[in-house]
């Protein structure tokens, strides 16, 4: 059943995205590793969808879906450096057309790469993405990759060139965000909003400064039992997990004051577009189908419904339901989960070092996730209720012919 919120115009929205940072990184979801006061009182404040996953554990791929709440490859996104077409409508289009504002800040990854210029530094941080190509928002500041966790390249609707920015670039982007929405109140205090913060961070290179926080001891961080003890791959996971938990603890510090800004009747959602193996299962990076790639951390903060601060739901929810929760809450309603399991999947092979090797699609429940390949050969078949390691793959023997 549907809710009516009573408020004097419909809520502002914000959606603060952050890349790579798994469900369980976080102190609210137990991980000891983490230091995030500002997520754990969020969480505190919101429903915590405490089993939403990513529906494609890659970035490109993700940030297509959410936006248009539309699969890969059928929003026009299939391969890693294709861009999101023009003419695909977005969450941006339908909220302009029931008078909201919208803007986006930070990064994009779906404009037009070279696929031949590196992938990390300035080439991609200072590609322009037309207006054309900034999938409907009104306003627009943000810059392509590049991945550089400092000082970022911005350019966009107030910026007509990459220009940049000195700073951590979750700080550099919260700030303007922030800014941009407090003169947004002032100048159209009658006109609701919908924003994007898009972060980088805690994406790799891992080991670039946080902020000037000092990262964990690595031989002090406590690992999932399901990563494999011994040797050099244990100290490269150990290695990189230190300077992961520094870029969190640097980012929750940059978004929580992001949300300290903000109206209190504001609608704030913080989520990730994929997370990252470390290690589980002998692996490394996304693109894999276990839950600490697929699995991302989703609060929602002042969301219309009967839904109490501090509730725990554990629907289904993936982030191709964005678009549809968040126009629910436009229109002063409460968003239910109709769906029994939430489709996961990789659309390509992604050729970059540690990343999933093959395509392949399966469905998660709370309880249970199964993945095949492309084929349709089962791969993957997990009991998650009393396997949340997914230690003991049951599919052998499975045919999806049976299913």
């Amino acid at each position: 059943m549907s809710a009516v919120l009573s408020v004097s115009r419909a809520p502002s929205i914000l959606w603060i995205l952050t890349t790579q940072w798994r469900a369980q990184a976080t102190g609210y979801a137990g991980d000891p590793n983490a230091r995030t006061p500002g997520l754990d009182a969020l969480a505190r404040a919101s429903v915590n969808y405490r089993q939403a996953v990513t529906p494609h554990p890659f970035g490109p791929f993700a940030r297509a879906a959410l936006l248009t709440g539309v699969p890969c490859p059928a929003n026009g996104v299939r391969d890693y450096f294709d861009p999101l077409p023009p003419s695909a409508r977005t969450v941006a289009h339908a909220l302009n057309e029931r008078g909201y504002r919208t803007a986006y800040f930070g990064k994009w990854h779906l404009g037009r790469r070279d696929p031949a210029a590196p992938l990390v530094g300035e080439a991609h941080a200072r590609i322009v993405v037309p207006p054309e190509e900034r999938a409907g928002f009104s306003f627009w500041e943000g810059f392509e990759s590049g991945f550089l966790l400092n000082d970022p390249w911005l350019h966009g609707s107030r910026l007509p060139v990459p220009t940049r920015f000195p700073g951590y670039q979750s700080d550099v982007l919260c700030t303007r965000a922030a800014h941009w929405l407090a003169a947004a109140e002032v100048s159209h205090p009658e006109a609701p909003w919908f924003a994007v913060v898009s972060l980088e961070s805690p994406h790799p290179p891992y080991a670039a400064p946080a902020a000037g926080l000092t990262p964990p001891e690595p031989s002090e961080l406590v690992l999932r039992d399901n990563v494999p003890r011994g040797g050099a791959f244990e100290t490269r996971v150990r290695t990189e997990l230190s300077g992961y938990y520094a870029h969190i603890e640097a980012t929750d510090r940059a978004l929580t004051r992001l949300v300290e800004s903000l109206r209190w009747d504001t609608v704030v959602v913080v989520t990730s577009v994929h997370g990252d193996m470390h290690g589980a299962h002998g692996r490394l990076r996304k693109g894999w189908p276990h839950e600490e790639s697929v699995r991302v951390p989703l609060l929602v903060r002042g969301a219309p419904g009967p839904r109490r601060a501090g509730a725990v739901s554990d629907e289904p929810v993936s982030l191709i339901d964005l678009p549809a929760m968040t126009l629910a809450w436009s229109e002063g309603l409460a968003w239910r989960c109709a769906q029994e399991y939430a489709a996961i999947s990789m659309p390509s092979v992604v050729a970059l070092p540690h990343q999933c090797d093959r395509l392949w699609q399966g469905r998660r429940s709370p309880g249970h996730k199964m993945v095949f390949k492309a084929d349709g050969t089962p791969w993957l078949d997990f009991d998650l209720a009393v396997d949340p390691l997914e230690l003991t793959n049951k599919a052998e023997g499975f045919s999806v012919l049976d299913s």
